[in-house]
């Protein structure tokens, strides 16, 4: 290999490492390397000169991090990382709320793909079959992503509120929003009702923000403190009632809520920011609860309860064995 493409590959590896969102020593990223701290020093120069946002932080060794910047150097990601990826474009591409932006993310990622790896993903081919009641009405990425970063910035929202948000203007609402999450299909903002006193759950296919936001306020909290029983009490006993599993447990998936809400019809996807999402979710048994929540392509957090640990440690080793199984035929 010539000194060049020794030189690339290391700043791809370099690249990968800073990209994890944790502060490196220069000392660490040299021996990960195998290379000498002034190495380390002059490829961290050529990546600023390519355009990303490396900072120096002081300390006993020294040590870097990779900061946002105003523009958008080229992305790089491992195979693990790219065909994740791909899945939950797919995913997302079944939602009528983000459907036609997934779909062009995911043509856009695979033109730049090398032809082994672009082969792979087309080769990976996720149908979504949606229920017929499941996103009859569309909600857009914009409206999405407003209310998300109002619900952050704790700042006050007016909106109008009416059978359809695309029809003529419904009652105007001022609220504190809290929470965005999905319902059967359906996306709903949780806010407190200002003019009313009192929590209240809006369709946001129903909202019409107006401009500009309010205040800023200071959070209050969700009665219970418990996102997936307020909704659930809400709608027990309505059109959208649920099921009243014996098994009902908590997780947190590390991938962004409208890639998973399409697939969850009777639990409650709760957005945690562009990545990341709370799912609570029920089942007949404990097993069979962490074998639903596993189909997710992602890392899994266990909320709670225990019994849903103990089940991922028992289909651990279950899938283990037939694993070990499957390679000794």
């Amino acid at each position: 290999m010539g000194d060049m493409q020794k030189t690339s590959s290391r700043l791809l590896a370099l690249l990968s490492l800073l990209q994890t969102h944790r502060d490196w020593s220069g000392d660490d990223l040299a021996e990960r390397l195998d290379v000498t701290p002034r190495t380390v020093r002059r490829d961290i120069d050529r990546l600023r000169e390519l355009g990303y946002r490396i900072l120096a932080f002081k300390g006993p060794a020294g040590g870097y991090r990779l900061d946002a910047g105003s523009l958008l150097p080229p992305l790089l990601f491992d195979e693990g990382q790219a065909v994740a990826l791909a899945v939950a474009l797919q995913t997302a591409a079944t939602s009528t709320a983000i459907g036609e932006d997934a779909a062009r993310a995911l043509s856009t990622m695979r033109q730049v793909m090398p032809s082994r790896l672009r082969r792979r993903i087309d080769m990976l081919q996720v149908t979504a079959v949606r229920s017929p009641e499941a996103g009859k009405a569309t909600v857009g990425t914009q409206l999405l992503t407003e209310l998300s970063r109002v619900i952050q910035a704790r700042e006050e929202l007016r909106f109008d509120y009416g059978h359809d948000a695309n029809g003529p203007a419904g009652q105007p609402r001022r609220t504190q929003p809290h929470h965005l999450v999905t319902w059967r299909g359906h996306w709903y903002l949780i806010a407190w009702d200002l003019d009313r006193d009192d929590w209240r759950t809006f369709r946001v296919d129903r909202v019409r923000p107006r401009t500009p936001t309010g205040p800023r306020f200071t959070r209050r909290g969700l009665p219970g403190d418990d996102v997936a029983a307020f909704v659930t009490g809400r709608f027990r006993g309505t059109d959208g009632s649920t099921t009243d599993w014996p098994c009902r447990g908590e997780v947190v998936l590390g991938l962004p809520a409208q890639a998973v809400a399409p697939f969850v019809q009777d639990g409650i996807v709760e957005e945690l920011g562009p990545d990341r999402c709370r799912l609570t979710l029920g089942s007949w048994s404990w097993t069979g609860l962490a074998a639903a929540v596993g189909r997710f392509d992602t890392d899994i957090q266990v909320i709670g309860p225990p019994q849903l640990t103990s089940a991922f440690g028992v289909l651990a080793v279950r899938y283990a064995n037939a694993g070990g199984g499957a390679s000794e035929t």
